[in-house]
């Protein structure tokens, strides 16, 4: 069967690929459309593997709220470079995904990614069809989902995304409360929230440098009283000075404001990965080895 150029134009809409991808893809399926697209999909999956183990610590966080404002979704997704997250394929890949995680109701990464998107395909299936499309690794890293009397959401350019769930207050508030929250990164909201291992583990670090002062042992103790109220203070979010009146706390102005925070969720695009570090110097010399 002659491939056409309606043929390859077909596949390619279909398919999103390129041309010479699609063209050789009915060349070796004798031009059915339907066995090329297998045939795609199939090469992609294969593609995906064998860069599953690559690490991918670029990316995006995006969040979506409910019409209503009551609920919201927030998702990471990574890639392997900043160059493939500015791309329009993966941003419309992950804006597909944030759609499916509001509907979704996706609190688990595991169950999230068995939901099914409108054009049939699992997420799994489709993260092998964009890996095999852009040619790196790509990570459906992480998603959640907050209900509320009030859910807003806050974005830090492509790299940090926020939501907040309050019970009172308004959407203006809860947006507040969000940009505070990228900007000054808080553990939890209150010291109820803090691990006792924290807690000591600081404390240690504080008595150690406190006797080092040589001071009395009751100078000390209050010392350390005062160093763990600081410390508390810069790490639960109700302590912390608002960022936009640093003379008030964010626990004061949902006080004033009769309302109380949830729950909220940080995101920043490939905290906690372990990225790989090249070296330039022994790369060359390996080469030169060669």
């Amino acid at each position: 069967m002659a491939i056409t150029a309606a043929l390859v134009k077909e596949l390619r809409e279909r398919t999103g690929s390129g041309m010479m991808d699609c063209k050789k893809a009915l060349t070796e399926t004798s031009g059915d459309i339907e066995a090329a697209i297998d045939l795609m999909r199939a090469s992609g999956a294969a593609k995906a593997a064998k860069k599953a183990g690559r690490i991918a610590a670029e990316g995006l966080v995006s969040f979506k709220l409910s019409a209503d404002g009551k609920s919201g979704s927030i998702i990471e997704i990574n890639s392997e470079t900043d160059f493939v997250s500015k791309s329009d394929d993966f941003i419309n890949f992950v804006a597909d995904l944030n759609d499916l995680a509001l509907e979704a109701k996706s609190v688990d990464i595991e169950a999230f990614n068995t939901q099914k998107l409108s054009d049939g395909r699992d997420i799994e299936t489709a993260r092998e069809d964009i890996v095999g499309k852009i040619g790196e690794n790509v990570s459906v890293r992480r998603t959640a989902f907050l209900e509320g009397s009030t859910v807003a959401g806050y974005q830090h350019g492509e790299r940090i995304g926020v939501l907040v769930s309050l019970e009172g207050g308004d959407a203006s508030l809860a947006k507040d409360i969000a940009m505070h929250i990228a900007a000054s990164k808080p553990e939890c909201i209150s010291e109820a929230e803090l691990s006792s291992d924290l807690i000591e583990r600081e404390k240690a670090v504080f008595t150690e440098q406190a006797r080092e002062s040589g001071k009395p042992d009751e100078i000390i103790e209050k010392m350390i009283v005062g160093r763990m109220k600081k410390f508390i203070n810069e790490v639960c979010l109700v302590g912390q000075p608002f960022v936009k009146d640093p003379e008030t706390t964010v626990g004061k102005l949902l006080k004033d404001k009769g309302a109380s925070i949830t729950t909220f969720v940080r995101y920043e695009v490939g905290e906690g990965i372990e990225k790989a570090v090249d070296n330039f110097v022994e790369e060359v010399m390996a080469q030169a080895k060669g």
